[in-house]
């Protein structure tokens, strides 16, 4: 699964992504949890970059509690489930982010560990997006990170793990002519082992309050 995550943005954020709009502001976060605000991107031609609130909450919903149990959605069901269905075919998107914790279990309890990618500064999740309107007829954007089963890298900490696309099929995922659940599930395949680090942090990552460098830095088991 994937409960927190960090986004530390580099001065390229805008072109990795190829994003033609500009936000307002853009900080580091070390300890981005459900029910934040989050930089999303999708593609409206080119593609642009939004601020939603992660816990998906479907158009159709009555209560926007419901977001709250939908921060992560199965790759292996999100064609079919309600929730996600109409998502899938015509609102995909891209979480970027920088890296993001796992907590295992040891003698010593629940450790957390920040994992990351070795040669790539930012990646992206795969993710879904739904817009859902308030009583005021407000919209709101609300997202989801895709999950699929862990790699054997990732199978020590959890079983399961945030779907991160490839580069060169970011495009392809975002892509709105692709509206075949299958067409597009094709794309998010699974990382390679090698690409991955991990590394003990401390606990301050347990309390979302707590976003600050500190969380990211290693500590040593005793």
């Amino acid at each position: 699964m994937c409960g927190r995550f960090t986004l530390e943005p580099t001065a390229k954020f805008y072109e990795r992504f190829q994003i033609e709009n500009r936000l307002d502001r853009l900080v580091p976060r070390y300890n981005i949890a459900p029910g934040q605000q989050v930089p999303v991107v999708i593609s409206r031609s080119p593609n642009r970059v939004l601020m939603m609130h992660w816990g998906l909450i479907p158009h159709w919903a009555k209560d926007p509690k419901v977001g709250y149990k939908m921060i992560n959605a199965r790759i292996e069901t999100v064609a079919e489930k309600p929730s996600y269905r109409s998502s899938v075919k015509a609102k995909r998107c891209l979480i970027p982010a920088s890296g993001f914790y796992e907590w295992h279990k040891s003698i010593r309890g629940k450790e957390p560990h920040f994992i990351g990618l070795k040669d790539e500064k930012l990646f992206g999740f795969a993710g879904l997006y739904d817009i859902w309107k308030n009583e005021k007829g407000e919209e709101v954007y609300s997202f989801t990170i895709i999950t699929r089963p862990a790699n054997k890298f990732m199978a020590k900490l959890h079983d399961r793990m945030p779907v991160i696309l490839y580069p060169e099929h970011e495009a392809q995922w975002l892509n709105k002519n692709i509206t075949d659940p299958n067409d597009a599930l094709m794309f998010l395949e699974p990382t390679i082992d090698s690409r991955m680090f991990e590394y003990t942090v401390s606990a301050l990552v347990n309390k979302p309050e707590n976003d600050s460098p500190e969380i990211i830095k290693p500590i040593k088991r005793q």
